[in-house]
């Protein structure tokens, strides 16, 4: 019977309004810390400690009550990012932008250019699609699907806490789709910066099959833990990890932990995302120790 239930309000669009309702009414009784305590327990299995946080989740829970600026809703909006970057470290590590639009009847074929792109909301993790051949694209559901990314608001009525995607204008951007050699989409590489310096570097492989995740050192050694995902086939070193490095710390310098994502495609680097609560800060580590381990690489204010 609870099956059943879930099932209807997960499933259905009246289900998802009505339990996203008792969610909206419940942050308006209950305290932000409170919820993120909840949630924390329910997910982790251990208490989170937010006046003397010291594993890397409760840090992440910590820095988002406590590290709040402009510049992060400026960094977390996938469009107004761009000028960040072009400033930071230059344009030229930027994938080429066809276009931008606050309205989804823009996403029609005449708009868009005849190399295969990207398209995704700038506000959202999943409101993405990807255009290979515009002659096989149902364009009328297209355009449905990202006007009800441009309606949809972060779902920070769930109890995330990531306060700053609340404050980004929702819009559609349109990139030139980066494939390597073989056209196929290539691994992006995710640097955990503490402080300003790269300490981890997490690889995602196999998204479409069966997710895949690596957790490097600088040195490019595997580190034996894994972070939500069991590990994959080993990545071969990048020749151009140094710079990838290098970059990674530059964007860094203005924040207490950042996750800066580059890829590597033909002998080109190109800027990605920067993230500042990976996983949302409920990400699961095997073993446990790596939440305490990796904690200590960063430092908090307090």
């Amino acid at each position: 019977m609870i099956t059943i239930v879930r099932k209807i309000y997960r499933n259905t669009l009246w289900g998802r309004n009505l339990i996203n309702y008792f969610l909206r009414l419940r942050n308006r009784i209950f305290a932000e810390e409170t919820i993120l305590k909840w949630r924390f327990t329910r997910m982790l299995g251990y208490s989170l400690n937010l006046k003397a946080p010291k594993s890397f989740n409760e840090k992440i829970q910590w820095l988002k009550l406590n590290d709040r600026s402009p510049l992060h809703v400026q960094c977390a909006d996938k469009f107004a990012v761009r000028e960040y970057i072009k400033t930071k470290i230059g344009e030229k590590y930027l994938v080429p932008l066809a276009f931008s639009t606050k309205n989804a009847f823009d996403i029609v074929s005449q708009k868009l250019p005849d190399y295969p792109v990207i398209i995704k909301a700038n506000h959202t993790s999943g409101g993405v699609k990807i255009i290979r051949d515009k002659s096989k694209i149902d364009w009328e559901a297209l355009r449905i699907f990202f006007g009800e990314q441009l309606e949809n608001t972060y779902d920070n009525e769930r109890g995330k806490g990531e306060w700053q995607y609340e404050g980004i204008v929702p819009r559609l951007v349109v990139e030139k789709l980066l494939m390597d050699e073989n056209g196929q989409i290539p691994s992006d590489f995710k640097f955990f910066c503490c402080n300003g310096k790269v300490e981890i570097i997490q690889v995602d492989m196999d998204r479409s099959e069966i997710h895949k995740r690596n957790m490097y050192d600088t040195n490019w050694n595997l580190l034996p833990f894994e972070l939500k995902y069991s590990h994959g086939r080993n990545i071969v070193k990048p020749h151009l990890l140094k710079q990838m490095i290098s970059l990674a710390e530059k964007l860094a310098q203005d924040f207490i932990f950042v996750r800066a994502d580059f890829y590597c495609v033909q002998g080109n680097i190109y800027f990605g995302e920067l993230t500042f609560h990976p996983e949302s800060g409920f990400g699961k580590f095997k073993p446990k120790k790596w939440d305490y381990q990796i904690g200590d690489m960063l430092k908090l204010p307090i």
